[in-house]
């Protein structure tokens, strides 16, 4: 995903250009209102992260500028200032959300990954043996019975039936929760979340299997 980041404060730039970029971002760096103004008339980034108070030309009249060519950009407004007239103003200009600073950089980046999720095309239902999921409302079926499933059983659930017959890695299972903002926590915290997606897949025809050294696999049950 390509983000526009545009921070005057050159030290909160720098750390937020190594933040994002190690949560998987290509991020393009703007000084002032008026190169974010230039890079979005340019090539239009995936999702932009904008000061309110930047020089040249203020965060606000960027936005304004950004939504008369890019309705359906997702903006994010960060700004030191707090007061509810600041706010409202941001997002009768179109901005989807905001941080006001400071702000800790785990709350930056779920908003930015909610954001995105909002942004995208409605999925259509996913099908695979007995199991049904709608990512739409983030429900899964087995037949016709829903499955209780919480909130990291779903994503995990969800990105094992992406990456369907590959192994999915501990690393990728993190990254999802962490998209979140959820604390993965220690110990064996994704074996216990695997066995109990166990459980409740019995009878959908899939089974999870163990990748010894590598992590787990989705796959159809070769016995049925």
């Amino acid at each position: 995903m390509k983000l526009l980041l545009a921070e005057d404060d050159a030290v909160l730039a720098d750390a937020l250009v190594t933040q994002l970029q190690s949560a998987g971002f290509e991020v393009e760096h703007a000084p002032n209102g008026a190169v974010a103004d230039f890079l979005l008339s340019r090539n239009p980034p995936d999702i932009a992260v904008l000061d309110l108070g930047l020089p040249m030309l203020d965060g606000l009249s960027v936005l304004k500028h950004a939504r008369q060519s890019h309705p359906t950009l997702p903006v994010l407004l960060l700004t030191a200032k707090d007061s509810l007239d600041d706010r409202v103003a941001g997002l009768q200009a179109g901005a989807d959300d905001y941080v006001t600073k400071p702000f800790d950089f785990p709350e930056l980046l779920a908003r930015l990954h909610a954001l995105l999720r909002r942004s995208q095309p409605q999925t259509t239902q996913e099908q695979w043996g007995g199991l049904s999921l709608d990512p739409s409302t983030r429900k899964a079926l087995l037949g016709s019975t829903p499955i209780d499933l919480s909130g990291r059983e779903w994503d995990l659930l969800d990105l094992l039936v992406k990456q369907r017959d590959k192994v999915v890695t501990k690393d990728q299972i993190v990254q999802a929760w962490n998209g979140e903002g959820a604390e993965v926590g220690g110990g064996n915290a994704i074996e216990v979340y695997i066995h109990k997606l166990r459980r409740k897949l019995e009878g959908s025809g899939l089974q999870i299997r163990t990748v010894r050294g590598l992590g787990y696999l989705m796959e159809a049950d070769a016995n049925r």
